[in-house]
């Protein structure tokens, strides 16, 4: 993702991410239809975003509460907890926070947008593709996984991150040859 110049650019580019993704979980019909998550249903990619989100705030000095709604409705707490991340991008005290990355020296709203933003154009593919949709990524989505990949380097493939790539054939849409090198077959 391009490097945003100030909160608001930020903040927009957390939303440009978040929008599509929000589209996605809304249009579930089965939570436990298998995602190309290994072992993973849907449900489960959708908490592990939220997981590793919350996560990461929580390690810089805040909360992203969790929705005491029913399970069965796992779009309901995306919605709360998608709310609550918006804000935390806004809120320049969070957001300009001086951190360090296996990358060098960054903020908290770089990391969340760089990392968790790019999180969520792989794993909105992923929830689309457990309800038996090809979802499309746009050529900018597509050149912010792929500047993503060569950002993390060999980083990309440490446990947790992505699987190792996975062979396409040679007439293989940019998507396909993008979504290979996350290891997953598009």
């Amino acid at each position: 993702m391009n490097e945003p110049s100030d909160r608001s650019d930020l903040a927009a580019a957390w939303t440009a991410a978040a929008e599509p993704f929000t589209a996605v979980v809304e249009s579930v019909t089965d939570w436990s239809a298998a995602s190309p998550c290994e072992g993973w249903g849907a449900a489960d990619v959708l908490d592990h975003v939220m997981q590793t989100q919350r996560e990461f705030v929580e390690r810089h000095g805040r909360e992203v509460p969790l929705w005491d709604g029913e399970p069965e409705q796992p779009e309901q707490q995306w919605i709360k907890h998608q709310a609550a991340m918006a804000a935390l991008i806004g809120d320049e005290d969070f957001a300009a926070q001086s951190m360090e990355t296996p990358f060098g020296p960054s903020t908290v709203g770089r990391t969340l947008l760089g990392f968790y933003g790019f999180d969520l154009i792989v794993h909105r593919w992923d929830i689309a593709r457990s309800q038996g949709r090809d979802e499309q990524l746009t050529e900018a989505e597509l050149d912010a996984v792929e500047q993503a990949i060569e950002g993390f380097g060999e980083h990309a493939y440490a446990p947790g991150i992505f699987n190792d790539p996975v062979e396409v054939p040679v007439d293989a849409t940019r998507q396909q040859k993008v979504l290979a090198r996350t290891g997953r077959s598009a």
